[in-house]
Parts: structure tokens; C-alpha cells; sequence
């Protein structure tokens, strides 16, 4: 199960890099992710030193699918900016979980419309 839970924390590390930086607020997502899921703060950092390094790797069940995928929207939506490279990403994941672009677009829809972005 700690492995599960650190490639699906890589992967949200991944996705926030996927725009070429780190912000602030997605830092600050990614800490309080990592206390919920008992990822050490040392490793944290050390996982964000690494950011540029990682390739996502796809969750092995329909429910850890899913919650991937919504914890990427909710990452990429954190700050406000949901940059071309993100969603590139998200879309690219989607595709690979089994998703239609039309099932993705309604979940980014729903998840901009509850988080304000446009």
C-alpha cells in the first residue's frame, strides 16, 4: 500500500511540474496531501527536487483511477491557472485510464465550475 500511495503522490508531483515550475500554492497542496497520505516532509522535498524526473505511472484499479484523476484536476486547478500543460497532461492520463475527451471535458467542467476557474 506505501507504494501505491508514493507513485500516486509522484504523479500529482508530476503533473504540478508539468508547467515547468512549482507554485506556491501547488507546494502548499502537494504538503498538505503528503501529511494526509504520512509522507515525510524530508521526502517531500527530496520528491520535488525530482519533479523533472518523473513519469506518471498509471494506478492499477477503476477507484485508485478515478481518484487520480480528481486529485490532478484538483492540483492543476490549485492555483488559479489551469496552464496548457496540465491539462495536456490530464488529457493524456484520461486517455490512458479509459476516459472519452467527453467524459473528461464534463469532469473538467465540473471541477472549474466549483473552483471558479474559466
Amino acid at each position: 500500500m506505501e507504494s501505491i500511495k508514493l507513485e500516486h503522490f509522484r504523479n500529482l508531483i508530476s503533473l504540478s511540474a508539468a508547467d515547468g515550475k512549482i507554485e506556491e500554492v501547488e507546494r502548499v497542496a502537494l504538503a498538505k496531501i503528503a501529511y494526509e497520505n504520512g509522507i515525510a516532509l524530508d521526502r517531500l522535498n527530496f520528491m520535488l527536487t525530482r519533479a523533472n524526473e518523473y513519469t506518471y505511472l498509471i494506478p492499477q484499479n477503476s477507484v485508485e483511477r478515478e481518484k487520480q484523476l480528481e486529485q490532478m484536476l484538483d492540483l492543476a486547478m490549485v492555483d488559479g491557472d489551469f496552464a496548457p500543460a496540465e491539462r495536456d497532461l490530464i488529457a493524456s492520463v484520461a486517455h490512458k485510464l479509459g476516459f472519452t475527451e467527453q467524459e473528461l471535458e464534463a469532469i473538467i467542467a465540473a471541477h472549474a465550475s466549483a473552483t471558479k476557474i474559466v
